[in-house]
């Protein structure tokens, strides 16, 4: 990774990545970079099945930008060009990475935090921590997917709230607007995302993916065409590996293996692939 600030660690198949510039993971052009480094290392490693983001000690997920950052980005299209653009399509990778991601917030997530945040599957908040936007106190507004993301998950109205006040929610207010999926108790965060990742993990890998294509394209697409985007997800669906053993599993009462269907299928279509 890219020095300490964005940290890797995987025990079993789930792989954590943890943000690791004290005291509050405040967002960097290093992290940045770490963050595609750890993205990079977990895609493609087949041990690896689901990720969880989270930040190293109790005091923050990440707190959002670097502000001292901003003196050095003046000049028109210099923002653009030396930050937003890059974790712009940072982020967005993030958000239809094929994996199932989770974020851990142990901390309070702030600015940039939370777009990175809204960028994974599942969020599970600690009951004590504050969430919010507060980018508009500074002259500016989430500019790297936080204002559409969050207004996907929680709707244009409560999004324009947190992100024109510019004050924080708690996570008790995060649950009920459905900005977060889970709230667990103080330093809980991330034994909670393991336990998610473990139904996860018990899930059929590729299935999962053609799932989350097309919930992620629901914004994206008109209603015809996400019929469509969903009955081709679903022809490979129903013709995988992993829906003949889910199947097979369930007539014969017993759990499936996805695991191994979806290493058979991998195999299979290795040994067809003309060299």
């Amino acid at each position: 990774m890219s020095g300490a600030h964005v940290r890797l660690e995987t025990t079993g198949r789930v792989a954590t990545i943890v943000f690791d510039n004290p005291p509050l993971h405040v967002w960097n052009a290093v992290m940045t970079r770490g963050l595609t480094e750890a993205l990079d290392a977990v895609e493609d490693d087949p041990s690896v099945g689901v990720v969880v983001l989270t930040g190293a000690g109790d005091r923050a997920f990440c707190a959002g930008s670097d502000i001292p950052e901003f003196a050095a980005m003046r000049a028109p299209g210099e923002a653009v060009a030396k930050k937003l653009r890059p974790q712009q399509e940072l982020f967005a990778r993030l958000a239809s990475f094929p994996k199932p991601t989770i974020a851990a917030l142990n901390g309070h997530t702030l600015g940039g935090g939370l777009e990175i945040a809204v960028c994974c599957d599942l969020i599970v908040a600690e009951e004590h921590i504050g969430i919010g936007s507060p980018e508009i106190k500074l002259g500016v507004f989430p500019g790297s997917g936080g204002t559409f993301r969050v207004a996907r998950r929680i709707g244009a109205g409560r999004a324009k709230e947190m992100q024109l006040l510019g004050e924080p929610v708690d996570a008790a207010t995060a649950l009920a607007w459905g900005l977060v999926n889970r709230v667990a108790p103080r330093g809980d965060a991330h034994a909670t995302a393991l336990e998610l990742a473990d139904v996860l993990l018990r899930r059929p890998p590729r299935s999962m993916a053609l799932c989350k294509s097309v919930i992620d394209a629901a914004h994206d697409l008109t209603e015809e065409e996400l019929i469509e985007a969903s009955l081709t997800a679903s022809d490979e669906a129903f013709t995988s590996a992993e829906s003949a053993e889910g199947v097979q599993a369930f007539l014969a009462k017993r759990a499936p293996d996805f695991l191994a269907a979806s290493r058979t299928s991998e195999n299979t279509i290795e040994k067809e692939t003309p060299a």
